[in-house]
């Protein structure tokens, strides 16, 4: 039997405990870096299987499996385990008990599959050479990220790995098929919390107030030049504010105006001109009409770059397991993810697996309290994964 229909015939046999396991994980989440229940849970499934682990970032678990042929390679597989401040919708067996906490962007799922890969190569030890590494990383969602603890607190040394892989649930792509982006795929992120100063009073006398709500607008209008005009073209960006609070009435200007927004780019030294010339605009707007302004920028991830060499070999093992025509390119996408971390520090790869099905009404998006994913999914999740993991080992 070769590897593929060996691998074939394990996932088959073990997916309905996965998908139990990851029913579990969806009715216990947890927030960022409290993922106390879940990371115990994930150490007594790997007990289980007499893999060895160690903790890292507080909740974090860091496994090995160590093939039993001679091999000096290592390959790293990264999960996610946190999930969201959001309220689950009614009804499900396998609902939230958390009030107000679901996995709304299936890094349960993740979670299931990676023990569900776990399994399938302690298995096969005795069949391949190297060193898989299992990254269970708490706090993807919240900066500064799981992935940036993780990667201080050495787990990407000791062995250090050629590669690190990732895999992430898309509900827009069809259970049964995966997508690959080679180059830069997802964007940086920072968080804009600006506040505008002016001095209020009544609403029928602006003359002798400094009117922070139009300063504000005229500068939410002229930062998008930053975008659209500072910007190369050719380079991707985005910039939105989704907060403002102005604290007055219909006839009273306030002191004050607040915003929160967020910057994304794919060019790292761009994000830093961006960051001083949004800084300095926001100012001078609001000094120029008798106001101030404080400009502040809490950095994020960076952005996420799938190495072209590693993805193309990744794509090709993914197009021998499950056909050429199951494998579809992706686009740009300008949400952001703390994987880009290891991007940043070593050759990765990050790709999506198909998990929606319009049949059974399986079409909702990523972090809303619908989202769900089709289970059968799961099989292929854990079989390609593993699969994928050997062939780059050379086995």
């Amino acid at each position: 039997m070769n590897l593929k229909d060996k691998i074939e015939r394990i996932s088959l046999e073990i997916t309905g405990d996965i998908i139990a396991k990851r029913r579990y994980l969806h009715r216990n989440p947890e927030l960022s870096f409290e993922e106390f229940q879940t990371s115990k849970y994930v150490k007594t499934e790997l007990e289980k299987l007499g893999i060895s682990f160690t903790s890292m970032a507080k909740t974090g678990v860091l496994a090995e499996i160590k093939g039993e042929l001679a091999s000096d390679k290592v390959i790293a597989l990264r999960a996610d385990m946190d999930a969201l401040p959001i309220t689950e919708i009614e009804g499900r067996e396998y609902g939230s008990i958390n009030k107000g906490v679901m996995h709304a962007c299936g890094h349960d799922v993740h979670t299931a599959s990676l023990l569900g890969v776990a399994q399938i190569l302690q298995s096969l030890k005795p069949e391949f050479g190297g060193v898989v590494k299992l990254i269970f990383q708490p706090g993807e969602e919240r900066p500064p990220g799981g992935a940036k603890i993780m990667i201080e607190e050495g787990v990407l040394e000791n062995p250090k790995p050629q590669a690190v892989l990732g895999q992430h649930v898309m509900p827009e792509l069809p259970k049964g098929k995966v997508g690959f982006r080679s180059g830069k795929y997802m964007a940086s992120n920072d968080e804009l919390f600006v506040r505008v100063m002016g001095r209020g009073g009544h609403g029928a006398q602006p003359q002798q107030n400094i009117d922070p709500v139009v300063i504000t607008a005229q500068i939410i209008t002229a930062l998008q030049q930053v975008v659209s005009r500072i910007a190369n073209p050719t380079m991707p960006s985005v910039l939105s504010f989704g907060k403002v609070i102005a604290n007055g009435a219909t006839n009273i200007i306030p002191d004050e105006v607040y915003l929160e927004g967020t910057f994304r780019t794919l060019d790292e030294q761009w994000r830093k001109e961006a960051h001083i010339s949004m800084k300095k605009m926001a100012e001078g707007i609001a000094n120029s009409l008798g106001g101030t302004c404080s400009f502040e920028i809490r950095e994020g991830y960076p952005f996420l770059e799938n190495e072209p060499k590693l993805t193309s070999e990744i794509r090709a093992y993914a197009e021998e397991f499950i056909g050429k025509e199951k494998v579809v390119d992706l686009d740009l996408w300008l949400a952001s993810e703390d994987f880009a971390f290891y991007s940043q520090a070593t050759n990765a790869c990050f790709y999506r697996l198909g998990t929606g099905n319009e049949s059974k009404g399986i079409t909702s998006d990523l972090h809303t309290s619908t989202f769900d994913i089709d289970e059968s999914a799961i099989e292929l999740s854990i079989g390609l994964m593993a699969y994928i993991t050997l062939r780059e080992l050379g086995n």
